[in-house]
C-alpha cells in the first residue's frame, strides 16, 4: 500500500511513544550499522524508558509545535551485541575530522513551497562524490525498522513514514558510514561536508530536490534530540542520518551523526 501524507500525519501520535532510530555501526564486535542481515529486517522493538538509560532506546519527545508534520519515529533498541549472521571481519573505517557548524536551531524564515508527493528514487551528493538509489524503510509487523544489508555498496534508504523530499517537513535518509570487511559505506564522507553543499534527490515523478546543507552534529545515542531531528519544520528539510563514535574498546558506536540540509527556493 502506497504510503500518503496523510497517512505519516495521522501516525505522528502514535509516534510520540516510541523511541527514535539509532544505527549501530558495523565493527569488529557487533552487527553492521543500521540492521544486521541480508533480509533487511532490524531489531525487535522494547519498550520505551521513561528517562535516558545507557544502551537503550532513547525516549521519545513531543513533536514541535510547527505547521507541518513531523516524522514518526520507529522503535529499534541499541544492539549491543553480534548478530550470529552478520560476521564481521574488520574494524570500521575510522570517521574524518570535519569543520562542519552545527546546523542552526531553525531554517532561514524564507521558505520554499513544498513539492507533491513522489517517492525518492537516487541520492546524489557532489561534493563528496556519492551516488546511491534509495530504497524505501519502514516497519514491519512488531515494529522493527527494515533496514538496508551492511554489504559493500549497500545503498541509502529512505524511511517512507518521513515526508518525501521535497515535500514539506523532515525527510529522513538513513545509511552505513562502512561495510562489513571495514571498507566505507554509503555515508562514509558525511563529516567531509560543507554549509551550502549541495545534494540531490532524484524523485520517481522524475523530479529533483535540491537540498543545501546547513550543518551537522553528533549526538550521544542516549542524549538523542528526537523532537530537532524528526519534529515539523516549516518547510521542506532533509536529514542524513549515520552511526559515529567509534569506540575501539568495545567495538561499538556510541554517536549518530546527522546532516541538516534545507530545499533551496
Amino acid at each position: 500500500m502506497r504510503n500518503t501524507p496523510g497517512g505519516r500525519r495521522r501516525s505522528l501520535g502514535a509516534a510520540a511513544a516510541a523511541a527514535l532510530l539509532l544505527l549501530a555501526g558495523v565493527s569488529s564486535a557487533g552487527p553492521i550499522s543500521i540492521g544486521g542481515t541480508p533480509s533487511a529486517t532490524a531489531f525487535v522493538p522494547t519498550p520505551v524508558p521513561a528517562a535516558s538509560i545507557p544502551d537503550s532506546p532513547i525516549p521519545s519527545s513531543s513533536a514541535q509545535n510547527s505547521p507541518t508534520p513531523g516524522v514518526p519515529a520507529p522503535t529499534v533498541p541499541v544492539p549491543t551485541s553480534p548478530t550470529p549472521d552478520s560476521p564481521v571481519t574488520a574494524a570500521p573505517v575510522p570517521a574524518p575530522s570535519s569543520s562542519l557548524p552545527a546546523a542552526p536551531s531553525a531554517a532561514p524564515n524564507a521558505q520554499p513551497a513544498g513539492m507533491p508527493e513522489s517517492a525518492p528514487a537516487m541520492l546524489r551528493i557532489p561534493s563528496i562524490g556519492a551516488t546511491s538509489r534509495l530504497i524505501r524503510l519502514g516497519l514491519d509487523a512488531d515494529g522493527a525498522l527494515q533496514v538496508p544489508s551492511g554489504k559493500p555498496g549497500s545503498p541509502a534508504g529512505w524511511y517512507e513514514h518521513s515526508p518525501t523530499p521535497g515535500e514539506t517537513g523532515p525527510a529522513v535518509l538513513l545509511g552505513h558510514v562502512n561495510a562489513e570487511g571495514g571498507g566505507p559505506g554509503i555515508f562514509a564522507g558525511l563529516r567531509r561536508l560543507s554549509p551550502g553543499d549541495r545534494i540531490e534527490v532524484v524523485r520517481e515523478d522524475g523530479s529533483t530536490a535540491v537540498f543545501t546543507v546547513r550543518g551537522g552534529e553528533q549526538y550521544p545515542k542516549d542524549e538523542f534530540p528526537t523532537s530537532k531531528v524528526y519534529g515539523n519544520t516549516a518547510g521542506p528539510e532533509l536529514r542524513m542520518i549515520t552511526c559515529d563514535g567509534y569506540d575501539p574498546k568495545t567495538g561499538h558506536f556510541d554517536d549518530n551523526y546527522v546532516v541538516y540540509a534545507a530545499m533551496v527556493p
